[in-house]
């Protein structure tokens, strides 16, 4: 039998369609497969034929669980041992590589100029969220399990991910970046991170709709007011417990509220890579201006992870043997002392690049037109 494509790329009268095609891994997005979405996406933004595009999971197990772990840490195994890997030969791992295409995906669908519905049902993590969270229509459901992890495995959130969490009000999105932790669909609406909430019995119905009667009637016909978010009830301690300068001190801070469901959050945040946590913090407490000058931040401390020791052991630890006992390298001070050599430039020619010569609805395409993408509604 012929093997499916791992994407499948479809029009159904006016409605592009594009479905991950890899249930089995849950969709794991690879750089392939990135490439595929970006052709359509380019294809379709100047299609008169075409009024809307709907981006889906195959399966019913999620979105996407994010990149294709295996191979990242083969990268990280050969850059992180014995002076293997420097900026240069990084950026031009395969990992690196499939970064840079896959950033340039996500600013591209921060300002896709026709309706960008994303069908967040199920498992959305990591490279799932860049594919979904920056797009115009988010649709999540009671089935979906929204996440980024990267902290657990030695990394940092990408794909314009501290973009997205920087601006969560009442520290929510830093609650997110440092424990990990999953959220609901009620939560991704509660913080800004979806918009609509479609139940997923109806997700065949709706889909359908969109197609007969559009995605506004879709919308309206589907769409209810989600249940209530079990996040949002523990706004209070969160807003103030994560508002601390330092990791140490919001740990200290989660254990001095007296409730479990801040102990856990403690117990998770001293379970992560210290490193991790460090940046991660970092990114959130000095955000950039948009997500163009994010993307490009987050690709250089993507490729400094990838050349640090806790991303190999963390892959390893959680995913490749799951004895879930990571050996990290450093502790939070030392951690924190290293950042500026996380955060610096890389050499020019390595730097990420977000130029395109695509057009994308007959204008330039975000690399050179700064419209705001999709983000949550920010504290004032």
């Amino acid at each position: 039998m012929t093997d499916q494509p791992t994407v499948l790329i479809d029009v159904v009268g006016r409605i592009g369609q594009i479905t991950l095609n890899r249930p089995a891994s849950i969709n794991a997005l690879d750089h392939p497969m990135a490439l595929s979405m970006h052709d359509a996406l380019r294809t379709w933004a100047n299609d008169p034929a075409i009024d809307a595009v709907v981006v889906a999971g195959a399966g019913e197990r999620g979105l996407c669980a994010g990149g294709d772990i295996a191979a990242i840490h083969r990268d990280a195994s050969k850059l992180s041992s014995g002076g293997g890997g420097d900026d240069a030969a990084t950026a031009n791992s395969p990992s690196g590589r499939f970064w840079a295409d896959e950033y340039r995906l996500n600013l591209d669908i921060s300002t896709y100029p026709k309706p960008y519905v994303a069908i967040m049902d199920g498992i959305v993590m990591g490279g799932g969220v860049g594919i979904s969270a920056h797009g115009n229509t988010r649709v999540v459901t009671d089935r979906t399990r929204l996440a980024m992890p990267e902290v657990g495995i030695g990394f940092v959130p990408d794909v314009g991910g501290t973009f997205l969490l920087a601006r969560v009000p009442d520290q929510l999105g830093t609650y997110a970046a440092l424990t990990g932790g999953t959220l609901s669909g009620a939560d991704a609406i509660a913080m800004g991170l979806a918009d609509h909430y479609v139940p997923a019995e109806n997700l065949d119905a709706f889909r359908d709709s969109i197609v007969s009667d559009g995605v506004d009637a879709a919308l309206s016909r589907y769409a209810v007011t989600p249940p209530a978010s079990t996040l949002d009830a523990e706004r209070d301690w969160i807003r103030e417990a994560f508002a601390a300068d330092t990791v140490s001190e919001i740990i200290e801070g989660c254990r001095a509220v007296g409730v479990e469901s801040a102990d856990r959050a403690a117990d998770r945040i001293a379970s992560k890579s210290p490193a991790s946590l460090a940046a991660t913090l970092y990114a959130l407490r000095h955000k950039e201006s948009d997500l163009a000058q994010t993307l490009r931040r987050e690709y250089r401390v993507s490729l400094r992870f990838l050349q640090h020791p806790d991303m190999a052991e963390g892959i390893r630890a959680q995913v490749i043997d799951k004895d879930r006992t990571p050996a990290w390298t450093s502790d939070h001070a030392s951690a924190a002392a290293s950042l500026d050599a996380v955060f610096a430039p890389l050499p020019a020619a390595c730097e990420l690049s977000l130029e395109t010569t695509t057009r994308l609805g007959g204008i330039e395409c975000p690399s050179t037109r700064r419209s705001s993408p999709r983000v949550p509604m920010e504290s004032v």
